[in-house]
């Protein structure tokens, strides 16, 4: 979760850049330095450096760039005392234009490292966010990401995501500028198809920005090249990962009902109904493409005469399955509700719909992504904050499994574990033990020393969980279908004793959601959280009563003044 901390930290140092840079000009004063404060803190990061510097040799060149510290060097807290500085250090590197791919690709390497909440961004991170406060910057940023993120590196999109995430909003011209740079079409599309990772990347540039600018902008972005650009790549020629990141895009586009009827009206439903038929192939990068067709055909781009597939699926065998109606929108849930993706900006998160208070359990999930994951065992009492980044873990009612950076959370804080890296195909296996008050994790079969952290905190109302970050995909076995790697011990699984109704069991796609919303008519008296009971609650000492007992025992603030709740009173007289 450190990774959604740095919002709030690049956003509180840009209120002090003026007085860091008077600061740094007074020491320097005090030192004797002074010369030199007018490119230490205070020049323009994304300009071209002219006279001298424009005639440095290779050699030079490059022994400035191995300059840039460590990932280890960085990842040190620094002292307290002294705050993030806005410019550069005195013994850190001239940033360069040229050095932008070097440090996109710094941040991917130590992407994976950052895992304490006192950690503060990585230099190369705070570099970009500040080059990107100019169009120029953006730009050679942008550009940057494009050329340079590897293809075969599990967290590649999600550091295009998270970096572009996090830069400031382009101006419109610095959107112009570029289309105008990509001047993306067709054509351009059956180009270098040798080397899809540009494609790829250019995709999920294109997507994080309609996904960030949802609205006019994002409209003004679907130009009819770019939409061309999009649909060329869903083509079977392309590889599958250029495949999967333009349709992503064409999505995220359609977040904006314009666009969305554009797209619709390219005949998309028609690639996406062949390319449905991947949902169940056994190359997950194909697995990963067939899910999302599936999934935009149910919810976007619908095809006459094409059955949804909640109305075709067999659930008879399925008795548990995770919880559709407790997650936000951005999370996509397979018909059958045993596989699970996340392709937003946020840390979604995810838990079944049986809960267990005593006994021993057992539940499989096979690894379809390899990124970012956190996969374990959550409470009625854990909190799921999607966009300030907490998930399973993140809490002392939770604890999870993370086979990416090889680490098991409890509490926001991390320890590594000895398994390797996790891969797609991997199968990871989870057992809770309420006599033991014990949770062991499995990896293929084989086992890691138990956890008991979360059983100082609960000791009942478990669900399995998990948390994904970008671009991440994962399929659940609560028992349906028999285990790889069913542990020695005797367990029971959720499929045997948890029960869904016909109803129940459906996960509707979100336009037939929306339909039933609309005919749902809700009592006046009816509570204001969950819409269902009668409002028959006063929270003292605030006063206010428009919640039920059931939703005021889960507050701990009044949703209305955000004053500590200190009692709650049941008002019979309310109830009609």
């Amino acid at each position: 979760m450190i990774v959604f901390g740095w919002a709030v930290f690049l956003a509180s140092r840009s209120l002090g850049q003026g007085l860091l840079l008077t600061l740094e000009e007074h020491i320097a004063h005090f030192l004797g330095t002074g010369g030199a404060t007018t490119t230490m803190g205070n020049s323009c990061i994304c300009r071209d450096d002219s006279g001298t510097d424009d005639s440095v040799d290779t050699q030079q060149q490059q022994a400035e760039n191995s300059a840039v510290p460590t990932a280890d060097t960085r990842s040190q807290p620094r002292d307290p005392v002294r705050p993030p500085r806005r410019g550069r250090g005195p013994h850190e590197p001239r940033r360069k234009k040229q050095n932008v791919d070097g440090l996109v690709l710094d941040t991917l390497a130590v992407i994976r490292t950052l895992v304490d909440n006192d950690q503060e961004p990585p230099y190369s991170m705070i570099t970009l966010h500040e080059m990107a406060e100019t169009d120029e910057g953006w730009l050679d940023v942008v550009q940057s990401l494009i050329r340079v993120i590897p293809l075969e590196d599990p967290l590649g999109p999600a550091v295009i995501t998270l970096l572009l995430d996090e830069c400031p909003l382009p101006t419109k011209d610095a959107l112009q500028k570029l289309t105008e740079i990509l001047n993306l079409n067709g054509e351009v599309a059956c180009q270098d198809s040798s080397h899809p990772a540009k494609h790829r990347n250019t995709s999920a540039v294109l997507g994080c920005l309609a996904e960030k600018l949802a609205g006019p902008a994002s409209i003004g972005l679907l130009s009819p090249g770019i939409l061309e650009y999009l649909l060329q790549c869903l083509k079977l020629q392309s590889h599958p990962t250029v495949m999967l990141f333009a349709l992503i895009a064409l999505e995220k586009f359609a977040q904006t009902s314009e666009n969305k009827l554009t797209i619709s009206e390219s005949s998309i439903s028609d690639r996406l109904v062949t390319l449905e038929s991947w949902a169940n192939d056994p190359d997950y990068l194909k697995r990963q493409v067939g899910f999302c067709a599936q999934w935009s055909l149910d919810n976007l781009f619908l095809k006459e005469g094409r059955q949804l597939t909640y109305e075709k699926v067999n659930l008879s065998s399925i008795r548990a399955m995770l919880n559709s109606n407790d997650v936000s929108e951005y999370l996509k849930i397979s018909p059958h509700g045993l596989e699970a993706r996340c392709d937003a900006s946020s840390f979604e998160s995810v838990r079944c719909t049986f809960c267990v208070d005593a006994g021993v359990w057992y539940y499989e999930v096979t690894v379809v992504t390899s990124g970012v994951m956190q996969i374990g065992w959550a409470t009625r009492d854990s909190k799921f904050l999607n966009h300030e980044g907490y998930g399973i873990g993140d809490d002392e009612y939770s604890c999870a499994y993370d086979g990416c950076r090889q680490l098991i959370w409890y509490n926001a804080r991390s320890k590594p574990h000895i398994h390797p890296c996790w891969k797609e195909g991997d199968t990871v296996g989870f057992l809770l033990d309420l006599n033991e008050k014990q949770m062991i994790f499995f990896l293929n079969g084989n086992q890691l020393p138990p956890e008991k952290q979360v059983f100082s905190s609960t000791v009942s109302g478990f669900f399995a969980a998990a948390s994904f970050m970008s671009y991440q995909q994962c399929e659940f076995n609560f028992g349906a279908k028999p285990f790889k790697y069913p542990p020695s011990m005797k367990f029971s699984t959720f499929n045997d004793y948890a029960f869904l109704t016909a109803e129940e069991k459906i996960i509707l796609p979100r336009h037939r959601r929306l339909a039933l919303l609309k005919q749902v008519s809700i009592r006046e008296n009816c509570c204001s959280l969950c819409c269902d009971e009668v409002a028959d609650t006063q929270l003292k000492p605030c006063g206010h009563s428009d919640l039920c007992m059931d939703c005021a025992l889960q507050l701990e603030t009044c949703p209305l003044c955000r004053k500590e709740i200190v009692s709650r009173i049941r008002q019979i007289s309310h109830i009609s």
